[in-house]
């Protein structure tokens, strides 16, 4: 005779609240740590493109240099930077929506491309080549 019936406790399934909280604080230290480092990526590679132009350029100044003599310097057959993509493929002066190039010819011998950062970029520094490969900020370069 069974007075009294025992009934199993069937198992509830489910997250209570805590178990919630606790998995919304852990994607959200994962997030705090990953959205920087993607950042930080995502800027040095945007200047990999950057620092990519500027050797191109300076390689098509020394083309130019070999071929005839001195470096494309800015008189009324056009600019050196005109010169330079047409004869020698330098590459467009704006290298993304991120950073464009600009030529300063000081001398025949002399001259200086400066990367200025434009668009989603502005946080990061200019970039600089000289004839000789001299890059500034160097730090930058190294990066």
């Amino acid at each position: 005779m069974q007075m009294f019936r025992i009934r199993k406790r069937q198992s509830i399934r489910g997250l209570t609240l805590i178990e919630l909280l606790m998995v919304i604080v852990i994607v959200g230290v994962l997030a705090a740590i990953a959205i920087p480092t993607y950042s930080g990526y995502m800027t040095r590679a945007r200047r990999a493109e950057a620092k990519t132009a500027l050797e191109q350029v300076r390689a098509a100044q020394e083309m130019w240099r070999a071929e005839k003599g001195s470096y494309a310097i800015d008189d009324g057959g056009g600019t050196a930077v005109t010169k330079l993509r047409t004869t020698m493929g330098a590459p467009d002066t704006t290298v993304s929506k991120y950073y464009t190039w600009d030529l300063t010819v000081k001398t025949a011998t002399d001259f200086t491309v400066h990367a200025t950062p434009t668009g989603g970029q502005p946080a990061d520094e200019w970039l600089e080549i000289t004839q000789d490969g001299t890059k500034t900020p160097a730090d930058k370069w190294r990066k």
